[in-house]
């Protein structure tokens, strides 16, 4: 079954190119007229504890190259497809987070950097492309001074939704990743904010009802320790390691107790994990290594089944309880996935963020949307 509704088309402008470092970190950027394979090149280093640090997405994009060269030249490197013959290229990598094909965010962690290939030190080789000739650096709009020590402006919002007030509704916020730490940004029905600091900046955010009550808390999980923090209602954090290096995570009530667990979506291999509370976990296969995982109840029987988001068709596909895919068109080439509950049905309903505009689109029929415009410009 296909159903499609109509949307506004937004054009994709050059990448708005970020460092590829947490919010407000400072890294020193260094090159010199012998640098191979070009003096654009930079080489990013901060401290004596560089090795292992998170590396991050410059700008959305597709991973078109994950190569290990073992001891010689770029090493272990990734390189993202940013469009319009922009690429940027991340060498010397301690480890990869990403797959060949798979669609990343900006501001989403690639890999750790190392000292790997023909490295003297732990650094960051990076290359930002224009038809694969490297360019001079540019980040927040501004051209890098090139030997000398550089501020993140990677500080991205990734869109959420939750019910916040125990109404049966879900309503929209923000992860806000920052220089102090994760914030979630929640907006309430009335139009009030309700602030949460959670995590830390790199991290990615989840939204699960706990402990049954019927508000949604808080989480989030660290892609490098991959280890989730649950944050509960009485103020109580629980931890639990699941998952690979790379995973996206999740969370859904997987058998209708009525309280959400955890999971994640690995790309490579375009496999959900949803895990009991007793540990074990099932699969679901879905979609391609380019999929965007969502969650929800499709059917309204109580239990969250997988479902993905194709950005470059627009199309989210949901796989029912009885294995039938149901496939509905929605969103722009700029839109990030959301689901949420927009009516009183306890079925779950599809929406869209824009990147470009911060704008939730909520379908709530098949001819009706509802807009509203939260969080941070990119």
């Amino acid at each position: 079954m296909v159903v499609s509704t109509a949307a506004p088309a937004y054009a994709i402008e050059k990448p708005d190119f970020q460092m590829p470092f947490g919010c407000e970190d400072r890294w020193e950027a260094s090159s010199w007229s012998g640098h191979s394979p070009s003096a654009l090149s930079v080489d990013w280093n901060r401290d004596a504890y560089d090795e292992g640090q998170p590396v991050l997405a410059a700008a959305s994009g597709v991973v078109t190259s994950v190569v290990d060269l073992g001891d010689s030249s770029y090493g272990l490197y990734v390189v993202v497809d940013h469009g319009g013959g922009w690429s940027t290229l991340h060498a010397h990598l301690l480890r990869s987070f990403v797959a060949v094909g798979q669609l990343v965010d900006q501001g989403q962690v690639i890999g750790l950097l190392g000292n790997s290939g023909g490295s003297t030190g732990a650094h960051l080789h990076y290359e930002q492309r224009l038809n694969r000739t490297d360019q001079q650096a540019v980040f927040d709009g501004s051209s890098l001074v090139y030997n000398s020590w550089v501020t993140s402006r990677n500080c991205v919002d990734v869109p959420i939704t939750g019910d916040w007030n125990g109404d049966r509704t879900s309503d929209v916020g923000t992860f806000a990743h920052r220089a102090a730490g994760g914030i979630f940004r929640q907006r309430l029905p009335g139009g009030t904010i309700r602030l949460t600091k959670l995590g830390l900046s790199v991290d990615q955010p989840v939204v699960g009802d706990w402990n049954g009550d019927g508000q949604s808390d808080q989480g989030v999980y660290n892609t490098k320790a991959r280890t989730f923090t649950l944050l509960r209602a009485s103020g109580k954090r629980t931890t639990l390691r699941f998952g690979r290096y790379g995973d996206l995570p999740l969370a859904g009530d997987w058998n209708g107790d009525g309280r959400s667990e955890v999971g994640v979506f690995r790309p490579a291999n375009h496999t959900f994990y949803l895990r009991a509370a007793s540990g074990t976990y099932s699969t679901r296969v879905l979609g391609s290594v380019s999929s965007l995982p969502v969650v929800g109840d499709w059917d309204g029987d109580g239990r969250f089944e997988p479902g993905v988001y194709d950005q470059a068709a627009r199309t989210f596909t949901l796989l029912g309880a009885n294995g039938e895919q149901t496939k509905v068109v929605f969103g722009t080439a700029t839109s990030l996935p959301v689901v949420g509950y927009w009516g009183y049905d306890a079925v779950t309903d599809l929406g869209v963020w824009d990147t470009t505009t911060s704008t939730f689109s909520k379908r709530l029929t098949v001819t009706r949307v509802a807009t509203i415009r939260f969080g941070k410009l990119r």
